[in-house]
């Protein structure tokens, strides 16, 4: 547990990935609700939908052109200047939208964000130099008036690059599937899901292509490339039957939270702890797309998180069976590969357990090269938390668990931190779990996992950070309580 005085160190490669990706998870997650909506509106009301209407299919349309983008824009305005960047935003995308006739995710995506930054600059240039009572009007104008210029931009000049580009990467799309390569894709999306890259995989690419191709044939495979319960599953059902230690101890609960809660993060580290398993991940991955492909399976609209039940709700009707034995075969071809991998370890697995500790707190084999360094996950904690209670300067009272996208494995580990906080007894603390990119100085200790703190301390420098392995299970939780306890002790 540290707090940083030093001066921030430059974000390396993967850290701009991930800051990418969570930048652009903020647009898209919280707009969620409306993707299922229009998911369900389109699963009742298009004429080969479970019960055709002639006039509320006229909803399906306005929503994925104008209000899903509009929405988008808006969010992304909002991160970058507030109410009147969201505004502004707005504006500029409907340019952008008018101006093609495909769903304009990716340029609202890109609109949204560059004409809310493009009005903060604006107001820059006149700021304390506006005399009393013309604030109103110069404020509404200016951005009337940039809103204005830039509708007519994204129009002329956005709303042609953008479709020029939705329809590159839609014809890459199209190349793997008909060649029947997209199964390869699974070389990407696997390991950059252990990496925290996932965000930019699925936000950036895969929903606004997969939005686009359900627009137009009711159902997009793109959905379940990052989505898919399977493999996860099959991984943490190895460990339950053939794992040792903790790591096999708790794997039965995290494939609750896992398969049925959709919180993929939980079986990162297990994957971590030995990087070989990322083998299996990708095996079943590709098992997955390749069945859908074979047999056109696909879902109408995102599922997220990524829960059995919000796949099964997402499934096109007809695409039940491909999209469920997708799951049962990627989760059995996971599941063997990382068996055959924990058998053939299991006696230096227990060696390990008996000579360094728990296999689930001491790495067997190095870390993958694309983690950097060996696993030291024996303490599960980061590397700064052996300080913990170094540093008792900083009054605990507002605690933040922060993961990507602010709402899955931060959630879960708040939940029990309350939990255990309140069995103890200590009141006055809150504890609440949002996005890296929305941390403030208002948090006093700021909890993530080990590869995301590096972020999370830039994003709040003067906050005390603790870095731990697994949100679920991280013995850091009871010496929080008892720091906390012990200055309200004081």
């Amino acid at each position: 547990m540290t707090t940083t005085s030093a001066p921030p160190v430059k974000p390396n490669a993967r850290v701009r990935v991930q800051r990418f990706g969570t930048f652009l998870s903020g647009m898209i997650m919280p707009n969620i609700a409306a993707f299922i909506a229009w998911g369900f509106i389109t699963a009742f009301f298009i004429p080969t939908g479970w019960t055709p209407n002639d006039q509320l299919v006229a909803l399906v349309d306005p929503m994925i052109l104008y209000l899903l983008p509009l929405l988008i824009a808006n969010t992304g305005g909002r991160m970058i200047y507030g109410t009147r960047g969201g505004v502004v935003a707005s504006i500029a995308t409907m340019g952008v939208i008018v101006g093609t006739t495909i769903p304009m995710f990716i340029g609202a995506m890109v609109m949204g964000p560059l004409a809310a930054w493009l009005m903060k600059k604006v107001d820059g240039l006149w700021a304390g130099k506006i005399r009393a009572g013309f604030e109103m009007l110069v404020d509404n104008f200016s951005a009337g008036i940039l809103g204005f210029l830039l509708a007519i931009a994204g129009f002329f000049g956005m709303a042609p690059v953008v479709t020029l580009l939705s329809e590159a990467l839609g014809a890459g799309a199209r190349f793997l599937t008909e060649t029947g390569l997209l199964p390869l894709a699974s070389l990407v999306i696997e390991p950059g899901k252990v990496l925290f890259l996932n965000n930019a995989i699925n936000q950036g690419v895969l929903t606004p292509l997969g939005i686009e191709q359900a627009s137009e044939t009711g159902k997009s495979i793109l959905f379940l490339l990052e989505a898919n319960a399977g493999p996860g599953l099959g991984l943490l059902l190895a460990f339950t039957f053939f794992g040792v230690g903790i790591a096999r101890a708790s794997a039965p609960g995290a494939i609750i939270i896992q398969f049925l809660g959709g919180i993929h993060e939980i079986y990162f580290p297990y994957v971590l702890m030995k990087p070989l398993l990322i083998v299996a991940m990708i095996g079943g991955g590709m098992t997955g797309i390749a069945t859908n492909l074979l047999l056109d399976g696909g879902l109408r609209a995102p599922a997220s998180p990524g829960s059995i039940f919000a796949i099964l709700l997402q499934t096109a009707s007809d695409s039940y069976v491909s999209v469920i034995l997708s799951v049962i075969l990627s989760a059995t071809v996971t599941f063997l590969i990382a068996s055959v991998i924990l058998r053939s370890s299991r006696k230096r697995d227990l060696e390990a357990l008996e000579n360094k500790g728990d296999a689930f707190t001491s790495a067997v084999d190095q870390n993958s090269a694309n983690k950097g360094r060996e696993s030291d996950v024996s303490r599960l904690l980061g590397t700064d938390a052996a300080a913990a209670g170094a540093t008792t300067d900083v009054r605990i009272q507002n605690i933040v668990f922060a993961c990507d996208a602010g709402m899955g494995s931060s959630a879960m580990g708040a939940t029990v931190l309350r939990k255990k906080l309140k069995d103890a007894g200590v009141e006055g603390v809150t504890v609440t779990n949002k996005a890296i990119a929305n941390l403030d100085a208002d948090a006093d200790l700021v909890i993530t996992h080990q590869d995301l703190t590096p972020r999370a301390e830039q994003a709040a420098p003067g906050a005390v950070h603790v870095s731990v392995d697994n949100f679920m299970s991280s013995p850091t939780y009871d010496d929080v309580v008892q720091r906390v306890r012990a200055q309200q002790a004081q």
